[in-house]
């Protein structure tokens, strides 16, 4: 029987979820969030929220959210939650630095994914075999990281020249390039501090400048994922899974071994975004060194609504912001107020036009504020810079959760022939 016909997608129902927007809706979105932030830039003096630097430092930041995101996706595209990404992040972190100072950065990328994928099988013995509470299982994987991590790190650094308890040996670079010619000629173009052409300059310029080898492959996963996913036959019978388990049974599709398949893979990815940290980010191993990024690589996968394109544009976002306290984070946070302020204010015009009074008038409310702040202060204090990421965060989940689709099934327990 062909697998076409594995959970076809109901029409949906009137009211439930938001309009899908369309690509050139979405261009144009973004055409006209990079307009008015060459306006605010000018208005504020604040070239660096542009700069070919910027852009590079949070693509940089972008990539272990983004492969957490990515391992996220895999696992609630076959029906299981994932909380425990932050944990096979930690996991990546040390077996990548273990690996890495001793035969190599590229060994240690490798056993940085063999790492997350260990902690990915525990989740899958839990969830998928026993029937674990996803959560309860995702708690426990990232609590019983942290431990080990640091367990084992008495052992493996302490005592090792450059290394202590909490910090590994240093791991040789990987190198960097840029794309010759090109990138030094977005750079001198964005340094003219022209409006909206420096602006785009910056842009793709910190795309290709001084980038490591991995971030190229982690980039390459984000259409690859979409392809296997969405193209493929294997991609079908595992999205299934996440829809319908038991129609996806009824069709001779093995559930367990695609759940399990799904939750390693993803596991593999949140250690290979862990092993970028240690590895290519910071060149050492740190106690802590994940910071959340794997709570935050989930929610950059709810805001791209469980695709690989609006999850590659959530971590995006939160890279840029986790970036700002590494780049002139005071002055580039408080012109950012100002464009928060001004995108608010088309945001309550386009909710009064959809007859949504309250939120319109609250939001107009909080643009007020925003404007105010701005006008009361030259910059913003630095606690509010390093809290930046995680204040997106609750934002963006909180103001994007009315039009998100989760899989059907995804959490939900399974075993199998429940449908007999």
């Amino acid at each position: 029987m062909s697998t076409t016909t594995i959970a076809k997608p109901k029409a949906k129902q009137p009211g439930k979820g938001g309009r899908k927007i369309s690509l050139p809706v979405l261009l144009l979105i973004i055409a006209g969030v990079l307009v008015l932030t060459s306006i605010v830039r000018l208005i504020t003096g604040a070239d660096g929220i542009t700069s070919t630097g910027q852009m590079s430092t949070a693509l940089r930041l972008a990539v272990p959210i983004g492969l957490a995101g990515l391992g996220g996706l895999w696992a609630e595209r076959a029906g299981v939650v994932n909380i425990g990404l932050e944990g096979m992040m930690i996991l990546g972190t040390w077996f990548g630095a273990w690996a890495g100072y001793q035969w190599g950065p590229w060994t240690g990328v490798v056993f940085g994914i063999i790492g997350g994928a260990l902690g990915a099988v525990l989740h899958a013995i839990a969830t998928v075999t026993f029937n674990v509470n996803h959560i309860v299982s995702g708690v426990a994987v990232n609590i019983l990281a942290l431990g080990t991590t640091r367990y084992l790190s008495k052992f493996a650094f302490e005592g090792v020249p450059q290394g202590s308890s909490k910090q590994s040996p240093p791991i040789d670079s990987l190198g960097t390039f840029d794309v010759p010619g090109l990138s030094s000629w977005l750079d001198t173009l964005n340094e003219k501090h022209w409006f909206l052409i420096s602006d785009i300059a910056g842009l793709v310029g910190g795309l290709i400048t001084d980038l490591s080898p991995l971030t190229v492959v982690a980039v390459a996963l984000v259409p690859a994922t979409w392809w296997v996913l969405w193209r493929t036959a294997f991609g079908l019978r595992l999205r299934s899974c996440g829809e319908n388990p038991v129609a996806a049974e009824s069709l001779g599709v093995n559930v367990y071994k695609y759940k399990y398949i799904a939750v390693i893979i993803s596991g593999g990815f949140a250690g290979l975004g862990g092993a970028f940290l240690s590895i290519v980010a910071s060149n050492v191993y740190l106690d802590g060194q994940t910071a959340g990024r794997g709570y935050i690589g989930l929610a950059a996968m709810i805001f791209g609504n469980w695709m690989p394109g609006g999850l590659a544009l959530g971590a995006g976002l939160f890279g840029y912001t986790d970036s700002l306290n590494l780049r002139g984070g005071t002055t580039n946070v408080h012109a950012l107020i100002l464009l928060l302020a001004i995108v608010l204010v088309f945001g309550a015009a386009y909710l009064a036009w959809q007859k949504k009074y309250v939120p319109a008038v609250v939001t107009a409310l909080i643009s007020a504020l925003m404007f105010v702040w701005y006008v009361g202060t030259d910059e913003v204090p630095r606690q509010v810079v390093t809290a930046a990421p995680y204040v997106v965060t609750l934002l963006v989940l909180s103001l994007s959760a009315q039009s998100l689709r989760m899989p059907k099934a995804d959490g939900m327990p399974y075993r199998k022939g429940q449908g007999k």
